[in-house]
């Protein structure tokens, strides 16, 4: 289960246990869709442009199905890099590593909100005969790929806790972190790609393709290996006979799917060719340097420098709640898989919430459910404070009680409510003022500013909840639990570091007090941006 907002969206992809990975995947695959759709718009009025008349050349469905499944495939393949990378920091809280080193392999989600820094590369330089899009997307696949080879062999060691020394998170955070900028690159690659490997007609499945695509790749590389990996699961529904490992291990799934990415990618560097039908929509190509260009000009609007500001700001009061929470439930005996798996019941509570929130965003003032919205998030705060307190007085020898999931699905489903609530009014928000002149980059880079905005505080909270918490040594005298290295020679002694306060609870509270103290000040800023003219959101475009 997640707690907490993914993406990503997908843009500037994801999610949250842990951080909100999951939601931060729809995060980017939500956002994508919008910047799609602005660029179809874009795409079809440039017909009006040309001098001459084009015959039109209508294509169904059916024509293009297979473009449909293989643009589909490819967002399936984007969403296991996702799901893998948000698997592992649950992997590292059963094996008890501290916060501070979560902290440090947070960073691996960075990329999916920063791509926007060599997205302007990534469109611009290519092999014009190999085409624009597989020139990035054919050696990125074949790079995650041999990641995927490369760690099948070398994951268990690196993850390996034999008691004296923790998993190797320098080195899990900087393979990881390649890792994902990879799948960002590709990311890339197949959102340009999607507007022209369909038609016009056709071009609006594009959104749904990344919708259906990433959201299978994610569960495939999440849930479903979280799963199949646990012993106890397994055991438990799968088989007859208990055994010591669940039906596949990381190094096999890692090694399964690099094989499925070297081969697949072959097929499409080979078999498919870019824009072979004339009635593809034909792509714009700005310079590297006038899109960023662009991008500061943009940037340096009164309005936009100030609505940046309180993005990067506004999540600061959920950061403990979306972060820590889910970590802290794995640490108090709530099986990993069995968090994974509580985000299924999810599914369509996440996909009908954006339909119904849309009807309320779609007027002149969406921001107002952003605001309304907010304290109510904030309060879910304590209600997960209060969750992680009450976990250990349910638990039992066979486990955890049905009612106790039961209650942990309601408060995250309650969870959804205020933060998609929140999500699809600011959406709602970079639509409404983005200059439709260039919509797409400046809807990637509020975007981008949103994710970020997710980003470092949960990297922050995660990275205090050691320091505010203290610990002491029961049953070996004269020793500390002050670090990793303390507490494993405490337990080598005999010893049991036990909590004594719990800097987790402290967090909590502090946000709370922080977020209120946004949205009673900073809040109502944010709300009166809506009555700014729309001129003040648009920037002159020099040539």
């Amino acid at each position: 289960m997640e707690m907490s907002e993914s993406t990503t969206e997908k843009n500037g992809r994801q999610r949250k246990h842990h951080t909100s990975w999951k939601m931060k995947m729809n995060e980017r695959k939500q956002a994508t869709d919008l910047e799609i759709e602005e660029s179809e718009t874009l795409l079809q009025g440039s017909d009006n442009e040309v001098g001459h008349s084009v015959p039109k050349v209508c294509y169904g469905l059916k024509d293009e199905l297979g473009n449909v499944c293989l643009l589909l495939f490819l967002y399936v393949l984007q969403g296991i890099p996702l799901g893998l990378a948000g698997s592992i920091p649950l992997i590292l809280q059963s094996k008890s590593v501290s916060y501070t080193d979560q902290a440090f392999f947070s960073f691996v989600f960075w990329p999916f909100s920063l791509k926007l820094l060599w997205a302007p590369l990534v469109d611009s330089i290519y092999f014009q005969r190999f085409g624009r899009r597989k020139s990035w997307l054919v050696p990125t696949q074949y790079l995650l790929g041999l990641f995927m080879l490369y760690l099948s062999y070398t994951v268990d060691s690196l993850l390996e806790n034999d008691g004296q020394k923790g998993p190797d998170i320098v080195t899990l955070t900087a393979v990881f972190f390649l890792f994902e900028f990879l799948a960002a690159t590709q990311d890339i690659a197949v959102d340009g790609w999607a507007l022209t490997m369909l038609s016009r007609e056709n071009v609006g499945y594009a959104s749904t393709c990344n919708s259906v695509g990433q959201t299978a790749g994610y569960f495939l590389g999440n849930v479903l290996f979280l799963a199949l990996e646990s012993p106890n699961f397994c055991n438990k529904y799968l088989r007859f006979e208990p055994q010591a490992k669940g039906i596949v291990t990381l190094s096999d799934f890692l090694f399964f799917w690099g094989i499925v990415f070297l081969v697949t990618t072959t097929l499409v560097a080979i078999v498919k060719k870019e824009n072979c039908k004339k009635s593809k929509p034909k792509e714009e190509t700005q310079g590297v340097m006038e899109t960023y260009k662009l991008l500061f000009s943009i940037i340096k609007l009164p309005t936009v420098w100030t609505f940046c500001i309180l993005l990067l700001t506004a999540k600061m009061g959920f950061s403990a709640a979306d972060a820590v929470t889910g970590l802290k439930l794995v640490e108090e005996g709530v099986p990993k898989e069995q968090l994974a798996l509580l985000a299924v019941p999810m599914v369509p509570l996440q996909i009908l919430l954006p339909l119904i929130i849309s009807k309320y965003t779609a007027g002149p003032r969406p921001l107002d459910i952003f605001y309304k919205a907010f304290p109510f998030r904030l309060l879910i705060g304590l209600e997960f404070a209060f969750l992680v307190w009450w976990t250990p007085s349910v638990k039992q020898d066979g486990g955890f009680p049905v009612y106790y999931y039961i209650v942990v699905l309601l408060s995250y489903a309650v969870h959804q409510v205020s933060l998609y609530s929140m999500y699809v009014a600011v959406m709602a928000f970079h639509a409404k003022v983005s200059d439709p002149l260039i919509g797409g980059t400046y809807m990637t880079l509020l975007n981008t500013v949103t994710n970020l905005g997710g980003n470092w505080p949960s990297t922050l909270a995660l990275w205090l909840v050691d320091p505010l918490t203290s610990k002491e040594c029961k049953g070996a005298e004269g020793q500390t639990c002050g670090s990793a290295e303390e507490v494993g020679l405490c337990t080598k002694l005999g010893g049991a570091c036990v909590t004594t306060f719990d800097g987790y609870y402290v967090e909590s509270v502090v946000c709370i007090v922080i977020g209120f103290g946004w949205w009673f000040w900073l809040g109502k800023k944010m709300r009166k941006l809506q009555e700014e003219k729309p001129s003040a959101w648009q920037c002159r475009r020099t040539k």
